[in-house]
């Protein structure tokens, strides 16, 4: 697929980038959390109006998404970091297990189909959506994050999930947090310590898979559209505070039930494309 200023394809990308940027932005501003939970429903909609195809469009979406993510990622942990708020000790002994699983993700990305990463995106969106419907903050497993094999594991399946899916992990490890006694602080700090490990590997792992494949639109570094990251950062960053000005007028519950609701219309409206 090769886009050109003849036929308006280059111009028509621009545009669409340029709206998506600002509603990503926005998007993660007003609901407090932003990567691929934002980026990719966003990212799906501009490919697919810009006739991307199909057997190349999910992978676009996801690397594309890592691309946004990585700066993102390294920005919130520096901050956190800062603070002092971010539990080291929990982060050194599962990040080992977590790029275990991210390097397992990124092996499979060149292997699953976009109709499989669909799917993968579609459970994990509904059973997320369905945490924050009914979930409570009294809700407990621990009272503090337990060095064993379940965590482990569960870590190494949230790096596996988290490349899938082209988030940085946090949607999953603050409920893993929290389940383990955590304050919301403290779970939203220390995850974001998480996302650079996921990130980084997994963007480097998307260039890889998609290297080489000629169905990918001018401008592509593999599975990562270059002109999409680019647009797309900067106008995130600059329409996020307004986001975050119009969420300060809402309860946490309210935003914790408006990205519930988002998720599932967004898994909704890609299990309609597999029907």
């Amino acid at each position: 697929m090769a886009l050109n200023l003849a036929d308006g394809t280059l111009l028509w990308l621009v545009l669409a980038l340029l709206a998506g940027g600002l509603l990503t932005g926005f998007l993660a501003g007003l609901l407090g959390i932003g990567g691929g939970g934002i980026l990719v429903p966003v990212l799906y909609d501009v490919f697919t109006f810009l006739d991307v195809p199909d057997d190349v469009r999910m992978q676009l979406v996801l690397g594309t998404s890592f691309a946004v993510i990585v700066p993102t990622a390294i920005s919130s942990f520096r901050g956190h970091l800062k603070r002092g708020a971010v539990d080291m000790d929990v982060l050194r002994r599962l990040v080992p297990f977590v790029v275990a699983g991210v390097l397992v993700g990124i092996g499979l990305v060149s292997l699953v189909s976009g109709k499989e990463l669909k799917w993968v995106w579609i459970v994990c969106a509904y059973l997320l959506a369905l945490k924050m419907f009914f979930g409570r903050e009294e809700w407990r497993l621990a009272d503090d994050v337990p060095n064993n094999a379940a965590v482990r594991i569960a870590a190494f399946v949230i790096g596996v999930l988290s490349t899938l899916m082209s988030i940085g992990g946090g949607m999953f490890l603050v409920s893993m947090f929290t389940l383990c006694g955590w304050s919301i602080l403290k779970a939203v700090a220390t995850s974001s310590g998480f996302g650079p490990f996921i990130a980084v590997p997994g963007l480097i792992g998307y260039i890889w898979a998609g290297w080489g494949n000629p169905e990918l639109p001018a401008a592509s570094l593999g599975y990562v559209s270059l002109l999409g990251a680019a647009i797309i950062i900067p106008l995130s960053v600059l329409a996020a505070p307004l986001g975050v000005r119009v969420a300060h007028g809402l309860s946490r519950r309210k935003l914790e039930l408006a990205f519930a609701v988002f998720l599932s219309l967004v898994a909704t409206r890609l299990l309609m494309t597999l029907i």
